[in-house]
């Protein structure tokens, strides 16, 4: 492999051959990947000496003795190892970023509710400081459960690295490209893109174009996977190909730098005198991701009916109960409907799993009056919810002619749990007061007779 020189600061990237220069294909390979020639150990992890002065170190994702198939780790060979990438811990306050458990008896989480779009202040905020937590489920300290944020970022991150203990995070852009510079490569993202950081992975992050706004899914408990398609087959939904692993790429720069470490719901900050990103080679299945929601390939009702929105999940976190997610994150796109004789939008329901819905753009079809673009909307666990008034009589009415919804991205993030409010949530971001009207117009429409509808 070749090496070049990236635009970010002094990262050395290597080139991904017979792929987009900076990535590399697939979901849950064994990638290997370097950005000096000769930098990679071949047959064998850890050489009595490494080329170049390097230190081998194993990033572990899973527990050692996890099965095969769920075994996740990554070899790097880096500059210095993480040991000197911290120094004394300081605790600091990011008041806006929560973790579970964050139970409030003065808040109450019972409810259908809905947020216009949060604004993004004329502050400067980082990744770090612009982090807004709307709700929290389970528990970090035994692993379970997830948070939901909206991210609001108009400043860079200048020697300045993060890096969470306590979860992956699962990010959704909606306005604005950010560069996520980590340990093991360089991942760029815009809207109608997702990222995977994992657990324990140090990066910065940078705007390309701002300012930039978007959703964070936290996940405490087991990473992220692609479903099982089950009698779908072998094809469609997300297929592993479009997923985008970056190269190796490093920096070596004697700098005063800021390392926050998140842990068990904790700030802190170490202070160290270079940069922590100089992994020069690695090689692994423990790593970041991007993947293009664009495709996605969408699989429906061909006839009736209307398919559990389940068939619509990208990657599914799973839990000890088979079948039954810590996280599923949902995609609603583009897609063709035709089903015959059927409602076609979401139908009324009520629900064990609990479902926090973001829109990144376009009208979503079962809320086409209020759901704007950047905004939010929680249905707790039991609590019934589906179409409003306009919604219902529009499909009911509709003739049901091939029909393509175009223009419309919104997305789920549906978790096992009860989802608590944040006092953000509940109290500063613009919660629409009069939500839970949109059901209200709905008419008793039965009379006792037979055969009218």
């Amino acid at each position: 492999m070749t090496t070049h020189d990236l635009p970010v600061g002094m990262m050395r990237a290597a080139t991904a051959t017979g792929t987009h220069p900076g990535y590399m294909p697939g979901f849950g390979n064994d990638f290997e990947t370097e950005a000096l020639p000769g930098a990679l150990p071949q047959g064998q992890n850890s050489p009595q000496k490494c080329e170049y002065g390097l230190y081998a170190e194993q990033l572990s994702g899973t527990a050692f003795t996890a099965p095969r198939g769920q075994n996740e780790r990554t070899w790097c060979y880096r500059i210095r190892p993480s040991v000197r990438h911290t120094g004394d811990f300081a605790a600091i306050e990011l008041p806006h970023w929560k973790t579970a458990p964050n139970l409030r008896d003065d808040i109450v989480s019972l409810g259908q509710y809905r947020w216009d779009p949060i604004p993004v202040p004329e502050e400067e905020l980082t990744w770090i400081t612009g982090m807004r937590t709307m709700t929290t489920a389970g528990d970090v300290n035994i692993q379970v459960g997830m948070a939901s944020h909206v991210y609001l970022v108009t400043r860079s991150m200048q020697d300045e690295y993060f890096f969470s203990a306590d979860s992956e995070l699962l990010v959704v852009p909606q306005e604005g490209r950010l560069r996520f510079c980590t340990e093991l490569g360089v991942i760029d993202l815009e809207p109608k893109e997702i990222a995977i950081l994992p657990r324990g992975l140090v990066y910065r992050v940078e705007v390309l174009e701002g300012p930039c706004r978007g959703f964070v899914c936290e996940n405490y408990g087991q990473k992220f996977d692609l479903p099982s398609r089950g009698p779908i087959g072998a094809n469609c939904l997300a297929n592993p190909r479009d997923f985008k692993c970056p190269v190796a790429a490093f920096e070596d720069r004697e700098v005063r730098s800021r390392v926050v470490i998140k842990w068990c719901g904790q700030f802190h900050e170490t202070w160290i005198d270079h940069s922590p990103l100089d992994v020069v080679a690695w090689h692994g299945n423990y790593c970041p991701y991007k993947y293009d929601l664009r495709t996605y390939s969408p699989v429906g009702a061909i006839l009736f009916d209307h398919p559990d929105p389940s068939i619509f999940t990208v990657l599914t976190a799973p839990s000890g109960q088979e079948g039954t997610a810590n996280i599923d994150f949902v995609l609603f796109r583009e897609r063709w409907m035709v089903a015959e004789h059927s409602f076609r939008p979401p139908w009324y329901h009520k629900n064990i799993m609990s479902e926090l819905m973001g829109n990144i753009y376009g009208i979503y079809d079962a809320k086409p009056q209020g759901f704007a673009p950047g905004g939010i909307s929680l249905h707790n666990c039991m609590l019934p919810h589906g179409p409003d008034r306009d919604a219902f009589e529009g499909a009911s009415n509709a003739e049901l002619k091939p029909e393509k919804l175009e223009e419309t991205m919104s997305f789920m993030f549906e978790t096992r749990f009860p989802q608590h409010l944040t006092e953000f949530a509940a109290r500063e971001a613009p919660m629409q007061q009069d939500y839970i009207e949109v059901w209200d117009r709905l008419e008793k429409k039965f009379d006792g007779t037979p055969g009218v509808k």
